[in-house]
This record gives C-alpha cells, sequence and structure tokens, in this order.
C-alpha cells in the first residue's frame, strides 16, 4: 500500500506540474495577443512594410508674359500585378484570352521587343505570379494614355494588373534661352541658377507610400495608405522671352564670328531694376557655345567701365568739374617703375578737358586725375567707391554671385601704383552685374536699385508672394555731379571710342572698356583682352540699361570694347527701340483658372468656403445645401448639380471618400472602398431603387 501511494503521489505532482505549466503557456499567449499584441505585430509589420517617398510635382518657372522656361512633364515606370484579384479569377482566363492582342499592341509601340518576344515575357511572369513585374521604363504620358486602353490592362488595376509609377523629369522648353539663369533641377547633383534660389517654393512637399513586402523580396503599394504629396508654387519671373532671345542671338553672333571663350549680356529695366534679360555664353571643346556658367555673376576686373566710379568720386568730392584739364601726356606715363598706357596714343594731345580724356577712354588721363585728388587721402577715394556699393555683391536673387575686392591701404597687396591703376579699372574686382546695377543708378537719375529676377509667387493662379522694385540708394551722387557724368557717357558715343555706336534715331549713353586680363599661371603673356561696353538707352528717357563683357580669345585680331562688346550693346538697343513702346502685360493680370485642376463633387456650401478663401473667379449660382459638380468653364469654375433622388442611391461619382461614406452610410447601405482618391464609380447606379442593408462598393482612383 505504502509503494502505491507513493506511486500515485509522483503521478499527481507530474499531474499538476503539466497543469500549471500549460496555465503558464494559455497566460503568456494571453498576454501577447491581448496585451503586448500591437507592440509585435508592429514590429512584424516593420520587418514586412516600410513607406517610400511619393514626388510631389514641382512647380513651374514662367517669363513675365506668361511663357513656360522651366517645366516638369511626367514619365511612367510600367509595372503589372499578375497576382491582381481578375487575373487570378476562373483559372487566369482573362490573361490566356488577351495575351496575344495585348504583346501585339506593346510591340506596336514600343517597337523593343517582337510580339512572340513580349508573350514569353507576359508568360514568363504570371507563372511565378510576380506582383509588381517591371514592364517598361521612362514612358512618355502618350505612350502611357495608349497602354491604358491596351486588352486586359483597359480592365483597371484589380482586374488587369497595370500599375503605373509616375515620376517627373525637368525641361527647359526654350533649351539655351536663359539656362544658366533659370537653371538646372537635377536629382544626384546641386540644383542651379533660380531652380536653387527658390527650389523651396519650387518643390513642394513629398508624400508617402505604405509597401509591403511579399514573396520572393519585391515591395508592393498598400492601398488607402498614401500621403499625397503637395505640388510646387510657380515663380513667375522678371525675364522678357523677346528680349532674352535678342540678347541672346546679338551674343551669339559676335561670340562666333570673334571666337571669343565667354561672355555675358545683362539687360535691365531702368526704373525697376527687373532683369529682363540675360545671357551667358561659353565656349565648349568642340567650339559650340552653352550657357555653362553664370559669367555675370563673376568678379574680374572691369576695365575702363570703371572710370565713370572714377569720375563720380571726383566730381562728387569737388576735387574737379568735366571742364577741368588734365594731362594725356601724350597716352604714356611713368609711375614707379610701371607704366601707364592708352589703348592709343594721342600725339600732340596734351591737356584736354576731363570730359574728352574720359570719351577718348584714357588710362593716362584718369590715373593723372586720381593721383591729383587722392594721393594725399587715397582712402577717400576707396571710400568713395563703397560709398556707391562697389565693395558688396548686388544681393540678386541667384545663388554663386562673386564677393567683389575693392583695396585700401590696409591691404596687404596695396603699393604706390594701387591708386592711379583702380583708377581706370585694375587692381579691383567686381563683376558685371555691379557695373550693370552702377550705371543704371545714373539712368534712373541716381536712385540705385536693386536687380532682382522674380515677380512673384503662386499658387493655383494666385500670387502667394510679391516681389516689389527695392531702393538701395535714393543717391548715388547730387544733381550737379549727375549732369555731368551723363553728359560724358553720352559724348563718347558722339565724340569718342564708341562713335560707331551713334544712331540718328535716339540718343545712347555708355563706356567702352578694353581691359588686358590674365590667364591663370601665364599671367598677361596670352594677350588675352576682355572687351566691355556698358550704357542705357535712350539717352534723353532711359528705358534699359545694358552691359556686355566678352573675353576673347588670345592674340585675337579684333578687341577693342568698342568693335566687341559696343556691337551687341547696339544691335539689342535697336530691336528694343522698336519694340519697347508695347508693353507686355505681366502674367498676372492674365492668370485663368487651370484646366488641368482635379476638382471633386461636394456641398456647395464647402464649395462657397474654399472660393471665398483662395478668391478663385467663378460664375453661376452656388446654393448652400445642394450637391455639385465643378467645372472648368471660359476660365472660370462653374457648377452643375447633382441630384440624389430621395429614396434612391445616392450618386457619389466624382466626390471625396469622405463626402461619399457620408452620404451612403447615411442611406443605409454598407459600403466597400478600393482605391484612394475620389470616386471613379460605384456598383449601384445613382438613382437606381434603394434596398435594405443593401452593399455598395465604390472604386476611387
Amino acid at each position: 500500500m505504502e509503494v502505491k501511494k507513493d506511486i500515485l503521489w509522483r503521478v499527481y505532482l507530474c499531474f499538476i506540474g503539466m497543469g500549471l505549466f500549460g496555465v503558464a503557456i494559455l497566460a503568456k499567449i494571453f498576454m501577447l495577443q491581448n496585451v503586448e499584441g500591437n507592440y509585435w505585430r508592429s514590429m512584424a509589420d516593420s520587418l514586412h512594410t516600410r513607406y517610400v517617398s511619393l514626388e510631389a510635382d514641382r512647380g513651374t518657372i514662367y517669363s513675365e508674359e506668361g511663357r513656360m522656361l522651366s517645366t516638369s512633364i511626367p514619365y511612367f515606370n510600367l509595372r503589372v500585378d499578375f497576382a491582381a484579384d481578375g487575373l487570378k479569377a476562373n483559372n487566369g482566363k482573362i490573361f490566356k484570352e488577351n495575351i496575344d492582342s495585348l504583346s501585339i499592341c506593346l510591340s506596336n509601340l514600343f517597337q523593343d521587343r517582337t510580339p512572340r518576344e513580349y508573350k514569353t515575357l507576359l508568360k514568363e511572369a504570371y507563372k511565378h505570379k510576380d506582383r509588381y513585374f517591371l514592364l517598361k521604363r521612362d514612358v512618355q504620358f502618350v505612350q502611357y494614355q495608349a497602354v491604358r486602353n491596351f486588352p486586359m490592362f483597359r480592365l483597371g488595376k484589380n482586374k488587369g494588373g497595370l500599375i503605373a509609377e509616375t515620376k517627373n523629369k525637368r525641361i527647359n522648353p526654350f533649351k539655351l534661352l536663359a539656362n544658366r539663369t533659370i537653371g538646372l533641377s537635377r536629382e544626384n547633383a546641386q540644383n542651379v541658377g533660380l531652380e536653387r534660389t527658390y527650389d523651396n517654393y519650387l518643390k513642394g512637399v513629398t508624400g508617402k507610400r505604405l509597401m509591403r513586402r511579399i514573396a520572393g523580396g519585391t515591395f508592393v503599394p498598400v492601398e488607402g495608405y498614401d500621403i499625397e504629396p503637395e505640388n510646387g508654387r510657380d515663380i513667375i519671373t522678371t525675364i522678357d522671352v523677346n528680349m532674352q532671345d535678342i540678347a541672346e542671338t546679338a551674343l551669339m553672333n559676335m561670340m562666333v564670328s570673334n571666337e571669343a571663350e565667354t561672355g555675358t549680356c545683362i539687360l535691365m529695366e531702368v526704373k525697376t531694376g527687373k532683369i529682363k534679360a540675360i545671357a551667358n555664353l561659353g565656349r565648349q571643346p568642340d567650339g559650340s557655345y552653352w550657357e555653362d556658367m553664370n559669367y555675370a555673376l563673376r568678379v574680374g576686373e572691369p576695365g575702363s567701365t570703371f572710370k565713370l566710379a572714377t569720375v563720380i568720386a571726383a566730381i562728387e568730392d569737388r576735387y574737379v568739374t568735366m571742364n577741368d584739364q588734365v594731362n594725356l601726356n601724350e597716352g604714356r606715363l611713368q609711375i614707379g617703375k610701371r607704366t601707364v598706357f592708352d589703348s592709343e596714343p594721342h600725339p600732340g594731345q596734351t591737356n584736354v578737358s576731363i570730359k574728352h580724356a574720359f570719351e577718348l577712354s584714357s588710362n593716362v588721363g584718369m590715373a593723372q586725375l586720381a593721383m591729383k585728388c587722392y594721393q594725399k587721402k587715397p582712402n577717400d577715394f576707396v571710400a568713395h567707391l563703397r560709398k556707391l556699393k562697389l565693395d558688396k555683391t548686388t544681393g540678386i536673387d541667384l545663388v554663386g554671385e562673386g564677393s567683389p575686392v575693392i583695396k585700401s591701404t590696409k591691404s596687404r597687396t596695396w603699393s604706390a601704383t594701387s591708386l592711379p591703376w583702380m583708377s581706370f579699372g585694375y587692381e579691383v574686382l567686381i563683376s558685371p552685374m555691379q557695373t550693370c546695377m552702377l550705371y543704371n543708378a545714373v539712368a534712373n537719375n541716381g536712385v540705385m536699385m536693386k536687380p532682382y529676377l522674380v515677380n512673384a509667387i503662386m499658387e493655383y493662379g494666385q500670387p502667394v508672394r510679391d516681389f516689389d522694385p527695392e531702393i538701395v540708394m535714393d543717391s548715388i551722387c547730387s544733381q550737379n555731379t549727375l549732369r555731368q557724368v551723363k553728359a560724358m557717357l553720352e559724348g563718347v558715343v558722339t565724340n569718342g571710342t564708341a562713335k560707331s555706336l551713334w544712331s540718328p534715331y535716339y540718343k545712347i549713353a555708355g563706356k567702352t572698356g578694353t581691359a588686358l586680363v590674365a590667364n591663370g599661371k601665364d599671367g598677361y603673356s596670352k594677350k588675352i583682352y576682355q572687351s566691355s561696353f556698358a550704357g542705357y538707352f535712350p539717352a534723353n528717357d532711359p528705358q534699359f540699361t545694358c552691359v556686355v563683357v566678352i573675353r576673347n580669345k588670345p592674340n585675337a585680331v579684333k578687341f577693342y570694347g568698342g568693335a566687341v562688346a559696343g556691337p551687341v550693346f547696339r544691335e539689342v538697343a535697336d530691336k528694343l527701340y522698336a519694340i519697347a513702346v508695347e508693353k507686355q502685360r505681366p502674367m498676372r493680370a492674365a492668370i485663368a483658372i487651370d484646366t488641368l485642376l482635379a476638382f471633386k463633387n461636394g456641398q456647395g456650401r464647402d464649395w462657397k468656403t474654399i472660393l471665398n478663401t483662395l478668391n478663385l473667379p467663378t460664375q453661376g449660382a452656388l446654393g448652400n445645401s445642394n450637391w455639385v459638380s465643378p467645372r472648368v468653364d471660359d476660365k472660370k469654375i462653374a457648377f452643375t448639380t447633382v441630384k440624389q433622388i430621395k429614396g434612391g442611391v445616392p450618386d457619389v461619382t466624382g466626390m471625396g471618400l469622405k463626402d461619399a461614406l457620408y452620404l451612403l452610410e447615411n442611406a443605409g447601405m454598407r459600403v466597400i472602398v478600393k482605391g484612394a482618391g475620389k470616386v471613379t464609380s460605384q456598383s449601384l447606379p445613382g438613382g437606381s431603387i434603394l434596398g435594405k442593408n443593401q452593399t455598395i462598393v465604390i472604386e476611387l482612383s
């Protein structure tokens, strides 16, 4: 008996232990499923799902008159879900019935495979039930539209399996025209130009799409979990396409004929500071020209166009007037161990007026003037240059503007010859844009304007930010000084180095420049000259300031500013004078509703709120309680009433999911939703007899 009891006790103990172990397992299962379930499910999802970015449509850059300068066009990667419900149904009946005709259509459209090769490719993918099969990359929009109507694919995503991934490609419709200024938007490199400066506005907000990993490591989209991207805003520039074309053509003609290395032509509107055109050309290894750099913003020794700053300083500081005399010394002057040369000798000419020395572009005359006025106080001359803002960038809305250099006696490279050499544009570094801003101030009766390239930032046709003309200085000098320097600039064209630019139809004022420039380690030995002309027209009522700077090839036969840069200025001025009276309206005056906007049907009161908030143009009456369908009609939004029959199935086609569910569920219907976006179809037609507890399937796209 004792042995039996001992055995039973042990058996009972084992049963109790097994029971407790089972209870512990059940308790753990309960904890995992009900207490810790959400945590572990999220952990599992994180291993099998991921978010991918949905690219927002980048905003468009327009010219002032409304022409596209840079825009995005859609391209598509076409994929096929061979495990779609429609392709699995009835033992693949849809696939088997359509594969031959589909293969022929694909072959005829893309012409990269024979129908037999396409058929083999599709059958192999179908055999493996590939859920994300890549059919074709970089398909154009027109081709995509055709593919959507092909056999099998025309049945839609769920039945035909077609999946389209959209991506945008940036293009400049006018190609070379203002290419560097407008800029480039590049995926794997830094943007340049306006594309870079206003990138935060143009790029929009990136969306997200939830992707789930399936067999084979492929990821497919999870429906209903997209975060839609917010499209970028549009930019309205100050660029005028016709003026840009004129400037670019004139510059190109001279660059090609003279085989020049680089060149820029800037056109600024006098009263506002708007940049109407900015052409930049660089010679490529094959001899062609392209907008490879923004030479308008690169600093360098300006040469004789800088003499305007010298005479403004001397006259404004009341050391001289334009009629005072200066010694040309027949075009040659020894200063210390260096010699100042004029581009042409002046035999027999010694004492001439400062005005005539300026008209002849005499380096000797400017050096004599600077030493006479500022030799004892050279920093006074430097201070005046800084007062003219020549030591600061213009602040134009382009990234990459070079930093100017205006030396002073504290500079490490200052020497006894710095002052005279600075007076005629050497030993200083400024950009053509700075030169343009200075000459424009003279043309604008002394008011210095900040140059700018963007008029407005737009969203859905409405301005969200405007850019107005900005005054940098109310007056760069006195009216007395201004009258004298204007007379000197006009004298250059009537009686100086730019006599070839004289026009019988309108007055031109400006200054030529010819500078010997250094070429890296070779220094000045290559005899590379920079030709320039800066001026404005018509001189009696200035409308435009134009600056042309061209860097010539080594040992060029033609290199004087009046012979190289001057003709470019004259060609631009002649053509603009002919069309300047036809003032083009800014784009904002002609803004209309975009016919490509995606509209959704909704309640009248909701649409009223939208219209009032965005200030959109409309036509026709709009009630508060009725359901309406919007459309664009004659550049305005018009509405059609969507009738909802009492006791019938609500018509929710064209509505967003929120409104559709509101109507259908209030009608007592059970709703099954497929897709995302707005309702494209409903399984029970609107207005049909409404049954009790009916189920309706709505597809969104």
